[in-house]
């Protein structure tokens, strides 16, 4: 295993996780190409990586690579790897991650996804062993985990190749076969579900469930306020998607589709479970 990341990333999406992405590849010494669909997008994304960089750079960090923001996929072509990270949504995964194969066709493709089968998603490409789940977690740069998530039919040297490009940005890598929800967003939804329901049920409020956690368990958020943190409407989804894979046990409480029905979605829009 070579603990080197490649020496020019891709990056298709520059939203809060791409733009995460994008920042530590070019901390550990990557030039990042990141991809976006218009120019007012493409604005923000700049102004979003270059705040995350200048404010890693103030607390001591160094910045060994760069990263441009571009609308051309044509640019990924001399990547050699491409990380998707588009909401998470199949029908928009699969469409770029088509785009990325006939833009770079011997490119390795990771897919910042947190629950959809990379199997699935790997249908698109022509060569499905050069896809492979690269989960990050969010906020990106301080976050220490990533998920990398082996296909069917993924090649294992690329499973090794992943390996140390997680080790080079200073994070550890858990590797988990493609299943639903793979191994942290099956721990992580059913814990805030099992959350959701008892704050339904009036087993306690918001801040003492996820005080049982953190203090009770050494969890460094609760369940509900990590929530917030992920997006209402993210979990809603995930655990739709858990429901019809694995079965009821999955089921969304109401106080979730109520509380995505109102656009409390969390710290994004500025309350959820807490006001932010």
């Amino acid at each position: 295993m070579t603990d080197t990341v490649p020496k020019t990333v891709g990056v298709y999406g520059g939203g809060r996780m791409g733009g995460g992405i994008a920042h530590a590849f070019a901390v550990a010494g990557a030039d990042v190409v990141v991809i976006e669909n218009d120019e007012a997008s493409s604005d923000a994304a700049r102004e979003r990586i270059d705040a995350s960089l200048a404010k890693a750079v103030d607390k001591g960090a160094t910045v060994r690579g760069g990263f441009e923001v571009v609308t051309d996929p044509a640019a990924l072509a001399a990547c050699p790897l491409v990380v998707e990270a588009v909401p998470e949504l199949v029908d928009l995964k699969r469409q770029v991650l088509a785009r990325i194969a006939a833009a770079a066709p011997n490119t390795d493709i990771g897919s910042n996804t947190s629950s959809l089968s990379i199997d699935e998603l790997a249908d698109v490409v022509p060569d499905p062993g050069r896809v492979i789940g690269l989960h990050f977690f969010n906020p990106v740069p301080v976050s220490d985990l990533v998920e990398v998530v082996v296909g069917a039919r993924t090649d294992p040297d690329l499973v090794t190749r992943a390996q140390g490009w997680v080790t080079a940005l200073g994070k550890t890598a858990i590797t988990v076969t493609d299943s639903p929800g793979f191994a942290s967003g099956r721990l992580g939804v059913a814990i805030a579900l099992e959350a959701m329901r008892m704050l339904d049920e009036g087993v306690a409020t918001a801040a003492d469930i996820d005080t049982a956690m953190t203090l009770g368990y050494r969890h460094p958020v609760g369940p509900l306020k990590t929530t917030d943190i992920v997006g209402l409407d993210v979990r809603l989804a995930i655990a739709e998607h858990l429901e019809r894979e694995l079965g009821p046990r999955f089921a969304p409480p109401q106080v979730l589709r109520d509380k995505v029905a109102a656009g409390e979605l969390g710290r994004k829009t500025g309350r959820g479970f807490y006001p932010w």
